[in-house]
């Protein structure tokens, strides 16, 4: 199967998988809003986005080169490195939960706000998903991206709903929410147990052909350091807009932005998940020094991933407005962002995964002016278009940042790397074929 037939299949497969957890994330909170109301979900929403942002820096930046490495170590049958590459990976979890904890325990009193109970459920939740995340990423760069994806895009919702049901029937008041989110600690833990056995017993199976040699620590850290910030402020771009979002609206516009950065977030999976399933195959091609090969595939999925974003553009301004008046009346007021946040995704579908291929190209602090313009950029037009146009405003605030952060991506790669990964590339080929 080629890797064009191979990405659509299997990128088919996940993407329905999130797409019938997302339905699931969905339901769970236009009931949130419908029984709680849209300052509760707006504060969920903000609980979510905290644990995200604290999850990306707990690995140090392992989990986002997981599947670089991990593809590279098994491709050349090197167990004993990928070993020693996931003990660092995990054990990085482990200290940086130690000190969260610590800072919590001595300081916590010092930082009291409205969210001072869920402290401790914040920290937790981000643990626990650190630990699935570095799961993840293993056995995508062990090419089973299924096993590793559906933990996050299925069952983890499954696991939330529940709580959530959970909370409603034996729980009343103000206890529920966090009981909810008490619930949500636990269950997620759970998976992600069962996610690292998984891994554990896939590693197991792959032989070791290469001589021992000492951990390339150097390397792994030349690599993880930068994506620490660099993950952070891509795919959690939007849990850093709410955080920010938090100072200029009331928590019911924050829950109807926040609803339009999930749907954001799940359509946005679709693409991210092409670029993953194609990265082992991408790492291949360099590995063997493929450059032909490898302009091939970055092209394919380059392809794949802008016509799966001009779908779902087209699907967010036909059915948005219906999907967000489920919520309540007031949440379409949220149907104009929502479909200026999908053209965000499609400006970044087509300037291609630039941060990825200054990796495979050994230059991953290239990325980092792009990744701290687009932040600023971010602060500088939340500043000037949210005060007067409020929703629509900090709709097209993301979309000005993730396209000036796209660009100079662009630009960074073309420049450094001598290689092209828009998608005018395989375009402008095509027409000097047929010329």
């Amino acid at each position: 199967m080629s890797l064009k037939a191979r990405l659509a299949s299997q990128s088919s497969v996940i993407f329905g998988a999130r797409i019938f957890g997302a339905g699931i994330i969905f339901i769970l909170q236009a009931l949130m809003a419908r029984i709680w109301g849209a300052d509760i979900l707006g504060s969920y929403m903000l609980i979510i986005a905290l644990s995200n942002i604290i999850m990306a820096f707990l690995p140090l930046g392992f989990q986002t080169i997981g599947t670089y490495f991990v593809a590279e170590y098994s491709t050349r049958k090197d167990a004993l490195m990928l070993k020693s590459f996931l003990w660092r990976c995990y054990s990085h979890i482990l200290f940086m939960s130690l000190f969260l904890l610590i800072l919590i325990v001595f300081f916590g009193d010092f930082f009291k706000t409205e969210l001072s109970p869920f402290y401790f459920p914040i920290a937790f939740l981000a643990i626990s998903i650190a630990f699935l995340y570095v799961s993840i990423a293993t056995l995508v760069g062990l090419k089973r991206p299924i096993a590793g994806f559906l933990s996050d895009a299925l069952f983890r919702p499954i696991l939330v709903m529940v709580s959530f049901v959970v909370a409603i029937i034996f729980f009343k008041g103000e206890t529920a929410f966090l009981n909810m989110i008490w619930l949500m600690v636990i269950s997620i833990t759970g998976l992600a147990a069962f996610q690292f056995f998984l891994v554990l017993n896939t590693i197991k199976k792959i032989p070791n052909e290469v001589e021992k040699r000492a951990p390339e620590v150097k390397k792994w850290w030349r690599f993880a350091a930068p994506w620490v910030l660099i993950a952070l402020a891509t795919d959690y771009f939007f849990d850093i807009d709410l955080v920010i979002l938090a100072s200029y609206f009331s928590p019911s516009e924050l829950a109807i932005f926040g609803v339009c950065a999930k749907m954001f977030a799940l359509v946005s999976f679709g693409v991210a998940a092409v670029y993953a399933v194609s990265v082992p195959d991408m790492f291949e091609s360099e590995a063997n020094n493929d450059r032909a090969g490898f302009l091939r595939k970055v092209g394919e999925a380059n392809l794949v991933a802008s016509a799966l974003a001009l779908i779902l553009l087209l699907g967010a301004a036909i059915g948005g407005r219906f999907a967000l008046s489920l919520f309540g009346d007031e949440f379409t007021k949220g149907a104009v962002p929502l479909v200026i946040l999908c053209v965000a995704l499609l400006v970044r579908s087509i300037f291609g995964p630039a941060s990825l291929v200054l990796s495979i190209y050994d230059r991953p602090y290239a990325s980092l002016p792009s990744v701290f313009l687009g932040l600023i950029s971010l602060l500088v037009f939340n500043y000037l278009l949210v005060p007067p146009f409020a929703l629509i405003g900090a709709a097209i605030a993301a979309l000005l940042a993730i396209s000036v952060w796209s660009i100079a991506q662009w630009l960074t790669a073309l420049k450094l790397a001598k290689v092209d990964i828009s998608i005018f590339a395989p375009i402008k080929k095509y027409f000097l074929e047929k010329a």
